[in-house]
């Protein structure tokens, strides 16, 4: 015989063994509010490839690298001689989310494999390290996205090409 419980509510009392519910946490401001900006160019697009790619063969990986504008869309990709086909559409993928979403696609592996917030995968995120906003003036002019190796390798890589634009 099952015993009634009374509805978890948010922001009621969970009993004093309960963690708090990390959801209930009010922030007071926005977080991850960087406002968009004018798209990234296709030279800078570039550059930022070609850091990664030089960070990557620097370290002997092979990596596939694609920025997007401020609004997701691809402005250049490159795909390393030997890199993994599959990671061509994730590269791809991490670059749009981290410029749509406005943060790095870590947040979303954080949320994911540290706060057990599973429902982020029904938003079609892709929870994996290595897309990174690229800000410039305070705004979010595109996106990197590596993928190929480990989810540290391509953050890696990732961060070389966004240094280009800092």
């Amino acid at each position: 015989m099952s015993e009634n419980k009374p509805p978890i509510v948010p922001g009621a009392s969970r009993g004093a063994d309960a963690p708090p519910n990390p959801l209930d946490i009010v922030p007071e401001k926005m977080p991850f509010d960087v406002p968009y900006g004018p798209p990234i160019s296709l030279e800078r697009a570039q550059a930022a490839i070609n850091a990664a790619v030089a960070e990557a063969k620097n370290r002997d990986w092979k990596m596939n690298v694609a920025v997007v504008d401020s609004g997701g869309n691809l402005v250049a990709f490159q795909r390393m001689d030997g890199s993994q086909l599959a990671s061509i559409q994730i590269a791809q993928d991490k670059a749009r989310v981290a410029a749509v979403f406005r943060r790095e696609t870590r947040a979303f592996e954080d949320g994911i494999q540290l706060k057990n917030f599973n429902y982020l995968i029904t938003f079609g995120v892709i929870s994996s390290r290595g897309g990174i906003p690229l800000v410039d003036q305070g705004k979010i002019i595109g996106a990197i996205g590596c993928s190929g190796g480990t989810g540290s390798q391509d953050e890696a890589v990732a961060r070389a090409g966004a240094a280009t634009i800092e």
